[in-house]
């Protein structure tokens, strides 16, 4: 990352780690994306880890375009409006990963339950 600037440089390591800490842990829902795209032709790679770490739930690293599978822990409720809304860790990965060049995408469990059900 030495081509961003970072006013938190001296928290890079740990900060970093937040995201790299764990072994990834797909759920069933990541699986049935993954496969689905598989069928319409979006060939990717499961679980992707970029040169910095960041794991990506289904990626095509060559062109840097990724989908993130986003379950209910990517979300909070927002009481003031009454819906809910993308967490913290989960906006700030993406904006991370737009700096790093990629496109991601998002797939969000509400949509995908939703259109299952039609």
């Amino acid at each position: 990352w030495p081509h961003l600037e970072f006013p938190l440089s001296a928290h890079l390591q740990s900060l970093r780690s937040a995201y790299t800490r764990q072994e990834p842990r797909p759920s069933h829902f990541q699986r049935e994306v993954s496969r689905m795209l598989e069928r319409l032709g979006w060939s990717h790679t499961f679980e992707y880890e970029t040169a910095e770490g960041f794991s990506l739930d289904l990626a095509q690293p060559e062109s840097k375009r990724a989908i993130e599978v986003d379950g209910p822990s990517h979300y909070l409720r927002d009481p003031t409006i009454g819906n809910t809304v993308v967490n913290g860790p989960t906006r700030l990965k993406s904006r991370l990963l737009r700096a790093l060049g990629w496109q991601v995408s998002h797939v969000s469990h509400f949509e995908w339950d939703h259109k299952s059900e039609s």
